[in-house]
């Protein structure tokens, strides 16, 4: 049986390769936008996926706040920074975010569970 991190993975690919053999030009510049919008720069990366964890947590878009932990784990952030950086989106969120807050802490166990960011 596939974990969610699989299934989120599996589905995002199809989708995004779907999207982007349609041959939208703005689409493609977005995509390409936030690519480059987390490459290192004067804020490292890890500094980057945590401001868009956060934010991601806020909006609460949680196919955001899945590859945000998914890239923050394969950066080696450790759970406690991660878990961190989600206490200030609850604060700033609110209690509404809590749910959100749920799913995450829920999506690191099982990138935990397959293993390390070496693997992955």
């Amino acid at each position: 049986m596939k974990n969610q991190v699989e299934e989120f993975n599996e589905y995002r690919q199809k989708m995004n390769e779907k999207i982007l053999g349609d041959n939208n030009k703005v689409i493609k510049r977005i995509f390409n936008l936030d690519t480059n919008a987390y490459a290192p720069g004067a804020l490292d990366v890890k500094t980057k996926e945590l401001l868009g964890l956060v934010a991601s947590a806020v909006l609460r878009c949680d196919d955001c706040i899945k590859y945000h932990l998914e890239t923050s784990y394969k950066e080696g952030l450790s759970k406690e920074e991660v878990m961190e950086a989600l206490s200030i989106a609850t604060l700033v969120g609110g209690t509404i975010v809590i749910p959100h807050l749920r799913r995450a802490y829920e999506f690191w166990e099982n990138l935990e569970e397959a293993g390390s960011p070496e693997n992955s």
